[in-house]
């Protein structure tokens, strides 16, 4: 038998036996065979062999265990963040609003639908981050006002008219208008140095009008437009034209996207125009006259997409669909589908459609708008389309000038003399001028004058202005004043002016006396004909009769 304490058999051998818990069954060591000194070393070997392969096991098990609890740690803390995260948001979710919250609904939901964005229709855009920033933001962001007006604009290849379109529509708005309005102007070209220099041209000609936040000029990122080379030819349009009508498609997109949180009423206008007085208060007072909400369409003019006013709200809808189809067909196109769509029955004839049709698009006369334009901003393309129901355009504004014999060396065109310019019956027209050419006014009294304005050009040509062009006067009594502060010509008169960018204003030295004559000299041969308008200023307009030595003095315009 085993003594326990000794771990010796009776013959003095000690047998090997475990102390630790092991998988084999416990035999009687009374049956062990007895075992030399090489069989228990063997013994042991094996079974420190089997012991570290079970540590080896176990250790690698724990370190199994352990990654498994950390990833159970993390998914705890990250339960416990998104839960506090949920707090937060359920704070202020019930502020936003239902377009806010169906967006935030389509990005964190998995199990949903997505609906369309516009990365949908142009999923280019996802390749730049500020693909949907304007690139030239310049103005206030004026917002809360009653209608804000459109104008997008292109390089043209000869003329631009933008200018005298912001000046027709600026200088026809009362000031309680201006500050209820705002224009918005898109330059819908990527070329950063073009697009900086109109910008900057808008902003020196309308520095109170963009300070003010009535004038705002935007223009798109390079990356907001496609790839345009792919377009497919479509209604026997070469493929240039498709570029044109598709580019512009989307600049009417960008420029309602960015209008439509502004005001009330979106009016979509063109940089080649001219407007009626009043025509704001008109537009607005005709969409507030309206027996329902139900129109979708004001007209203020019947061409293109000129004077065209949709309520803020419905210009989600009209991108939306814009976007939907713009490779395909043009912008009139595409609205009249659009009311097509929403009230035409497939199953009655025409007819009935535009009756339909009648109630959503609603044509306010006489027009309020004038296309003035003859350069279209699709290169080579001239268009004279004017609208029949805009009535004779406010060209010339009335005013009266003192009686006095008119004369010019200049070859008038057709009817447009001088002397009806001088009678207010029309505008002085006349071809190209050389150096000497003359223009002159002689009173049939002497009169003194205080102010001169004269205006060269106008609105369906402003490119027919006088360059280099002196304004000189002939004083009744040649040996009074100051006149010798002045240039004199050898006839007599004294230079006291001259015609800046096409205009020429200043006061008369009133040392010079009552005045015989006024002229106007031209100092160098000029490339282009010449137009003699009037000051459009209502403050400068008017000469009331002549006036003989003694009287007051007054203004000459023209």
């Amino acid at each position: 038998m085993l003594d326990h304490e000794q771990g010796k058999c009776r013959t003095g051998t000690i047998l090997p036996f475990e102390t630790f818990p092991s998988r084999r069954n416990k035999c009687c060591l009374s049956s062990l065979p007895l075992l030399s000194t090489g069989d228990v070393v063997d013994i042991y070997q094996r079974e420190f062999l089997a012991l570290r392969d079970r540590l080896h096991a176990a250790e690698q098990e724990s370190l199994k265990r352990s990654k498994e609890l950390n990833l159970v740690l993390d998914e705890i803390k990250r339960a416990i963040s998104e839960k506090q995260a949920l707090r937060d948001i359920n704070r202020t979710w019930s502020s936003l609003s239902d377009e806010t919250k169906l967006k935030l609904w389509n990005i964190t939901n998995k199990n949903v639908l997505h609906l369309p964005t516009i990365f949908h229709h142009l999923p280019h855009l996802l390749s730049k981050e500020n693909s949907l920033q304007p690139a030239v933001h310049v103005g206030q962001g004026r917002t809360g006002v009653s209608i804000v007006m459109g104008i997008p604009t292109v390089k043209r290849e000869v003329h631009s008219y933008l200018t005298d379109t912001l000046n027709s529509l600026i200088s026809e708005l009362t000031q309680q208008e201006k500050e209820d309005s705002v224009i918005v102007v898109l330059i819908a070209e990527t070329d950063t140095q073009y697009t900086a220099g109109v910008a900057e041209n808008i902003k020196t000609l309308f520095p109170k009008e963009i300070h003010s936040g009535l004038l705002e000029v935007i223009s798109p990122s390079p990356h907001f437009y496609p790839d345009f080379s792919r377009l497919r030819e479509s209604f026997g349009d070469p493929k240039e034209r498709v570029r044109w009508r598709t580019k512009q498609n989307l600049d009417y997109c960008f420029l309602m996207m960015y209008a439509q949180s502004k005001g009330i009423y979106y009016v979509q206008l063109e940089d080649d125009i001219v407007a009626k007085p009043n025509y704001l208060s008109t537009m607005k007072n005709f969409a507030l006259q309206q027996p329902s909400e139900e129109w979708m369409i004001l007209e203020f003019s019947q061409l293109g997409f000129i004077g065209k006013m949709f309520k803020s709200l419905d210009l989600s809808l009209i991108v939306e669909f814009i976007l939907m189809f713009y490779k395909d067909k043009p912008i009139d196109w595409l609205l009249d589908h659009i009311l097509w769509v929403k009230v035409c029955n497939p199953e009655k004839d025409a007819k009935h459609c535009d009756r339909q049709k009648a109630n959503l698009r609603i044509r306010f006369k006489p027009s309020l708008f004038q296309h003035v334009g003859t350069h279209s901003s699709l290169a080579g393309k001239i268009q004279k389309l004017k609208d029949k129901d805009f009535g004779k355009q406010a060209l010339r504004k009335e005013h009266v000038n003192p009686p006095a014999e008119v004369s010019t060396s200049l070859k008038t065109y057709q009817h447009f003399t001088l002397e009806k310019a001088y009678l207010r019956e029309d505008f002085f027209w006349a071809f190209t001028p050389a150096a000497g050419d003359f223009i002159r006014f002689r009173f049939f009294k002497p009169l003194r004058i205080e102010r001169f304005f004269f205006r060269s050009g106008n609105i369906e040509h402003p490119e027919d202005k006088l360059f280099n062009t002196t304004v000189e006067v002939l004083p009744f009594d040649e040996g009074r004043g100051t006149a010798f502060k002045y240039h004199r010509t050898s006839d007599g008169y004294i230079q006291i002016g001259a015609f800046l960018k096409g205009v020429a204003e200043g006061e008369v030295d009133p040392s010079f006396g009552p005045l015989e004559a006024i002229r106007l000299s031209i100092q160098t041969d000029s490339p282009v004909w010449i137009i003699l308008s009037e000051n459009p200023e209502d403050s400068c307009t008017e000469v009331h009769g002549t006036q003989p030595v003694q009287g007051k003095n007054k203004q000459l315009v023209m």
